[in-house]
């Protein structure tokens, strides 16, 4: 004869142990999902003597000082910050030889300028990349890194979110694209990762709330 089925708190916490599960294995392949995404786009550094860090302001914003050295790259990285492709270390040039043939000037600041252009693996299908260049700009001392670069490298190119996408008229089209896909705006593409996190955490306590729930029904029915 087949016994009954068991109930009791061995097999209630043996499920709630699945769902547990379940839901972790679901917030860890989106999350892989997220982190797989790598965009085309151009990165922002300052450069010092340390190498380049990272910029956490955008160039409209971030007003540099006289001396200062603004480093950009363009390239196939992804959106993560200081995990973005640096400027490659060729290119890596100080103030004082980016700056050397432009003498100083009363209530102007100089700005050493970097601008790499990746390589041919960053670059969109069919275009080939320029070479890597340099320049000093020699701006008003109020003047933001975008001023900086409209002065030394236009056309610039901007997305409607206001994200910077050409530099110098590269590339010609596209802005922060996904690799191997169509193509997001910079909003979206940093939005990505977040939306799917919080979609992941969703799941996760909706799921551990259907557990909970069924384990209350469980102890109404078999007080």
């Amino acid at each position: 004869m087949i016994g009954a089925p068991r109930s009791g708190p061995g097999r209630g916490a043996g499920l709630l142990a699945l769902i547990l599960l379940t839901a972790l294995g679901t917030l860890t392949v989106l999350a892989g999902s997220a982190e797989a995404a790598s965009y085309r786009y151009w990165s922002f550094w300052r450069g010092g003597e340390g190498g380049w860090t990272y910029q956490q302001q955008g160039p409209a914003s971030y007003v540099p000082a006289d001396g200062s050295v603004d480093g950009w790259r363009f390239a196939l990285s992804p959106d993560g910050g200081q995990d973005a492709a640096r400027p490659t270390s060729a290119s890596a040039t100080g103030f004082g030889a980016l700056c050397a043939d432009t003498p100083a000037k009363p209530g102007l600041k100089r700005v050493g300028v970097v601008l790499d252009f990746g390589t041919a693996t960053d670059a969109p299908s069919e275009t080939v990349p320029p070479k890597a260049r340099t320049g000093c700009a020699q701006v008003r001392t109020e003047a933001s890194s975008a001023e900086v670069l409209a002065a030394l490298a236009p056309p610039l190119r901007y997305d409607s979110n206001g994200m910077l996408c050409a530099i110098a008229g590269y590339p010609a089209a596209g802005c922060g694209e996904v690799a191997g896909g169509g193509s997001t705006s910079g909003a979206a593409a940093k939005e990505s990762g977040p939306n799917l996190g919080l979609a992941a955490g969703g799941a996760l306590v909706a799921l551990l709330g259907a557990g909970a729930i069924w384990q209350v029904r469980r102890r109404r029915r078999h007080p």
